[in-house]
């Protein structure tokens, strides 16, 4: 099965449609973005260019199953599509958090969670952004 993330005018995805790959074939039998494109046009009732490809497989910039990543991400209803990167971004998490291309995701300004926690603490411990403070803190589970 294919899958086409359905575009608005403003880049978002509004919807993501499963399409059989027997639609999606060209003249030759290989698979190809167009032939969707244009399929779902036809059926959908949407201009063939609102309609992108997108992976189930693919998130972070990896495909989970060590094929071709596409797009950095899989499609969901909310995202917005970056056709400068060629990336499926996931909805912003915080308002100063960063897109970086290289993994498709988005990043705090000052970089991941601290990675210091002890054995003991992993049990529960752990680090939530505070976007006020633009900072992690650390957060214990009380006892």
């Amino acid at each position: 099965m294919a899958h086409f993330a359905k575009i608005s005018d403003t880049s978002q995805v509004l919807a993501v449609h499963v399409v059989n790959n027997s639609d999606i074939l060209n003249a030759d039998g290989v698979e190809d973005e167009a032939v969707g494109q244009a399929y779902l046009e036809k059926h959908m009732n949407w201009p063939a260019e609102k309609w992108i490809q997108t992976s189930y497989n693919t998130f972070g910039g990896v495909h989970k199953l060590s094929g071709t990543p596409l797009r950095g991400n899989y499609a969901g209803i909310g995202y917005e599509w970056d056709s400068d990167n060629n990336i499926f971004w996931p909805p912003k998490p915080y308002a100063s958090w960063v897109k970086d291309t290289s993994d498709a995701q988005w990043h705090s300004p000052i970089g991941d969670a601290p990675d210091d926690l002890t054995d003991e603490e992993k049990a529960g411990t752990r680090y939530l952004w505070n976007e006020d403070a633009k900072s992690w803190d650390k957060i214990t589970p009380a006892a």
